[in-house]
């Protein structure tokens, strides 16, 4: 597999999941432990590569388990870490990610959605982990997912799950699917130069006087690495401000009211959407990842023959927007939610609709794409 230079400003093609890697190098990643697994493997094979050029550390593991344990202990020692998997790894690394939650560890998870459930269809297309990715983990705690619809968002949306990660001491799941992550497409990368690259806070106190979980006002409390001078205890279990477990009852409550807060004040800023042709759309489109972008193609047709359609591309999934996703259904006489999967995130457009227009799911289970003449078919039957 070639890997020439990218330059910036320079058109190249580019498959979904070299963007992937590219975005990830360009955040600050610095450590990459995996397991080979279609159609994630690309990412894997990529990270190998470049990884050691830019001067990481690049392993590969047994499983996927140890992937993103390896993954965990290499962010508690300061780096800036990734792993990628399909739908059974993902399924295998649930505890690990609801672990990191706990103990606020910064870590980026790609999923590569493939036909399932088990074994399913490797090598075909899905959007069945969109559930998953968020109460997956066991627990009850938030989630950050992010869903690329192309190379260039697959870029920008990985680059961004860094500084998610690192913004709030969180894992954060990159929801990518088989047909973005194997499309190549002819695209310009934006210059890293542009982009923000944020960082875990850090502490500025002496050792002597840290807590590893006091809030200092923001919800979230500064990290230090494993061997700063710093020594502090990581634990599962429920812990005190200093790290160590805890079943006090004030305590308990203030650390899970800290872990949602710590998000859910930032609901405004966590709006990541498209939207086209929606001024005086009567019927919406809904989508996300590659369906998005058959629904863009299907809404274009749709303008051309005079139906007022808009679409809705939705770029993070988790937390649910539902700030931005209500006017719409306030506006629109009907929402259409197509999905590679029996329903999953039509229900959360569901449960927000409450009666405010009529909902429209158009599902595909066979491991093939769903296609813009599908969706326009559905658009145009909204308006029988």
């Amino acid at each position: 597999m070639g890997l020439p230079e990218t330059k910036v400003g320079e058109r190249v093609l580019l498959q979904g999941s070299e963007a992937c890697v590219r975005g990830a190098l360009a955040a600050g990643c610095r450590f990459y432990a995996g397991y080979p697994i279609t159609p994630a493997t690309e990412i894997m094979e990529l990270m190998s590569r470049m990884l050691p050029k830019a001067g990481g550390v690049f392993i590969q593991m047994e499983d996927e388990i140890a992937g993103i344990g390896a993954a965990i202990g290499a962010s508690l020692g300061g780096m800036k870490v990734m792993t990628a998997t399909s739908g059974p790894g993902f399924s295998l690394m649930q505890e690990h990610i609801s672990f990191a939650a706990m103990a606020e560890i910064p870590c980026v998870i790609v999923d590569v959605m493939r036909g399932g459930p088990s074994t399913g269809l490797p090598t075909r297309a899905a959007q069945g982990d969109v559930m998953q990715a968020r109460w997956g983990a066991h627990g009850d705690h938030p989630m950050l997912v992010v869903a690329p619809s192309s190379a260039t968002e697959f870029y920008e949306l990985t680059f961004q799950a860094f500084n998610l990660a690192e913004r709030y001491r969180s894992p954060v799941i990159v929801l990518a699917d088989e047909v973005v992550a194997h499309t190549r497409e002819s695209v310009v990368l934006p210059s890293p130069d542009g982009m923000e690259i944020e960082n875990r806070p850090k502490p500025t106190m002496p050792p002597e006087w840290y807590s590893p979980y006091k809030d200092p006002g923001t919800g979230i409390p500064p990290m230090a690495s494993f061997g700063e001078g710093y020594r502090f205890h990581v634990t599962g279990l429920m812990h005190d401000i200093n790290g160590y477990p805890t079943d006090r009852q004030d305590e308990t409550q203030e650390l899970m009211a800290r872990l949602f807060n710590k998000i859910s004040k930032d609901f405004h800023l966590l709006q990541w959407y498209d939207a086209y042709e929606d001024e005086g759309a009567e019927v919406m489109v809904v989508a996300y990842g590659c369906v998005a972008r058959a629904a863009l193609q299907a809404i274009r047709m749709a303008r051309e023959k005079g139906l007022p359609v808009g679409l809705l591309k939705l770029k993070m999934l988790w937390p649910f927007m539902r700030r931005t996703v209500i006017p719409y259904l306030e506006s629109a006489r009907r929402v259409i939610v197509p999905e590679m999967n029996m329903g999953q995130l039509s229900r959360e457009v569901k449960r927000v609709n409450q009666g405010k227009c009529e909902i429209v799911t158009l599902n595909k289970v066979d491991g093939r794409m769903l296609t813009p003449a599908e969706i326009l078919a559905t658009i145009e039957e909204a308006f029988a």
